[in-house]
């Protein structure tokens, strides 16, 4: 309809212009007929030139990391990109005071939302598959550890076992619409899992709104459709396990992937540590000992059809230690697996199953 209306008025200028006021030696002219077709040409195509789609990237920092968003798109949806983020914070951030899961936590509401069940779904498929070793109620052993919200010396063996006594997913429950707790001090933590699913979050709204060519990147964990600016499929760069330098983070990659309709997710424990008393304490924390993770293992990335798998199940393998991971991850043919370990000399050993090793990019 608009298209109609901006034809007839845009043609009715032009006639206008040529057949009433243009003075009748130029109607006569050469000229006249080569002005009157590109003018023509140009009204015909202009709503085709103002419609037309573009690569649009919004960035910007959300739960103190980097995003960027690129998208193919008549218009600019960083407005709906913003309300996406803010709806999973609102829902899901442990360290937003006004979030649900921490009036569930404090005991001030049992009543889930989607995206808390989302979460709670994914998180309870991957610690039954992963023997329990990946546990989103492992926060209260993450903080004793220094983590989180609390920091301080190493907790005793004493102390560990008193809170693994209520950490599990053994003691929750989703029933008749209501977060059902069997201990109080229970306490739920998705940060392991809740980027994967903005990720997957932004991803859907963008689809919804008519992007088939984008790429979602939140802190490291990646969704990318379709193809780039470019017309070909997204790239993405996996990091070696280099610890953070003087300057910040520094950048070495190990591999690159080409993804379409995928997810790419890395966990490790280069980073996120400390060293307490001359010993490295790492923030990968096992649920059942209460230990944290002393394992040769530095970093899992794992490709999967949504950034919430992946994301849960790269902190899973974490907590699975090197051994345990290569075993259950060599054959499958879903998830895409690759770890970095160190040897006894301190060499990087980068081992994958043969799904990433497919989409790796041969240099």
């Amino acid at each position: 309809m608009i298209f109609s209306c901006n034809f007839v008025l845009y043609s009715t200028l032009l006639f206008r212009y040529f057949f009433v006021l243009t003075p009748m030696s130029f109607l006569k002219s050469k000229k006249y007929y080569a002005v009157l077709l590109v003018l023509l040409v140009i009204v015909v195509a202009l709503p085709f030139v103002r419609g037309r789609k573009k690569f649009i990237t919004n960035s910007g920092v959300v739960w103190t990391t980097e995003y960027h968003i690129t998208y193919e798109s008549k218009v600019d949806l960083n407005d709906s990109i913003q309300k996406v983020l803010a709806a999973v914070d609102k829902s899901a951030s442990p360290y937003n005071k006004q979030s649900l899961v921490t009036a569930i936590n404090e005991g001030r509401s049992d009543v889930p939302d989607a995206f808390f069940v989302k979460l709670y779904n994914k998180a309870l498929e991957v610690n039954k598959a992963s023997d329990g070793l990946y546990d989103p109620t492992v926060m209260p052993l993450v903080n004793a550890w220094g983590f989180g919200y609390k920091s301080g010396k190493l907790p005793s063996q004493q102390q560990l076992d008193s809170i693994i006594a209520f950490v599990g997913m053994q003691h929750t429950k989703l029933e008749n619409g209501k977060v059902v707790r069997d201990d109080s001090r229970v306490q739920f933590d998705f940060s392991s899992i809740a980027k994967g699913m903005a990720c997957d979050e932004v991803a859907a709204m963008l689809a919804r709104n008519g992007a088939r060519n984008y790429m979602v990147e939140i802190g490291g964990e990646v969704v990318a459709h379709g193809v780039n600016d470019r017309g070909t499929p997204w790239q993405v760069s996996v990091d070696m396990p280099v610890p953070d330098g003087d300057n910040g983070p520094v950048h070495s990659n190990a591999v690159v992937l080409s993804i379409d309709s995928l997810a790419v997710a890395t966990s490790g424990s280069y980073r996120k540590f400390k060293e307490v008393n001359g010993k490295k304490v790492s923030h990968i924390v096992n649920p059942k000992t209460g230990e944290s993770s002393t394992s040769t293992l530095l970093s899992v990335s794992i490709v999967a059809p949504d950034c919430m798998s992946a994301d849960a199940w790269a902190t899973a393998c974490m907590a699975m230690g090197l051994e345990s991971t290569q075993a259950m991850m060599e054959n499958n043919k879903t998830l895409g697996v690759m770890t970095i370990s160190t040897d006894d000399a301190g060499n990087f050993i980068v081992w994958s199953n043969q799904r990433f090793a497919d989409l790796m990019i041969q240099e």
